[in-house]
């Protein structure tokens, strides 16, 4: 991966980001955009209104660990460096892409939250994050086939 145009601490975000967007099968500028978005660090617990925290790099709201706590997944797992978080954040956009109504964007936002007017705010962002993003792979990576580019002699 070419990432050494990147500053040292947003490589981990972005390798992170691509594998875990590979592994569950979510468009990988969409799993960047949202942890651009989040902006979280590792350790780092933020206090919702609601009483709930956002966890580590991605943020991850402690109300989805009591549906992860039969898998053993805690939050000292969220909060962690490293890439199992961005794996759990792909896993969630893909549940949410997958299983929640409305356009791709809305479901995406419902990371955040399902308020309609946080929902709201939080998808225009991560909408044009997620766009500077794939322009940024797309300038970078190749995503046609080796053999569909050398097969046409």
């Amino acid at each position: 991966m070419m990432v050494a145009d990147l500053p040292p601490q947003d490589q981990e975000r972005v390798v992170c980001s691509i594998v875990a967007a590979v592994k569950y099968e979510v468009p990988a500028n969409i799993v960047l955009a949202v942890a651009e978005q989040e902006g979280g660090k590792p350790g780092q617990w933020v206090k919702n209104i609601n009483g709930t925290y956002d966890v580590g790099p991605l943020q991850f709201n402690t109300a989805y660990l009591k549906e992860l706590k039969p898998y053993g997944i805690t939050a000292a797992d969220v909060e962690q460096a490293g890439c199992y978080p961005y794996e759990l954040a792909a896993w969630r956009l893909w549940q949410h892409i997958h299983h929640d109504r409305g356009d791709l964007w809305t479901r995406v936002a419902n990371y955040h939250s399902r308020t309609p007017r946080h929902n709201a705010r939080y998808r225009r962002s991560v909408m044009r994050k997620a766009a500077k993003w794939a322009e940024w792979l797309s300038a970078r990576f190749h995503t046609v086939r080796f053999l569909d580019r050398h097969s046409k002699k």
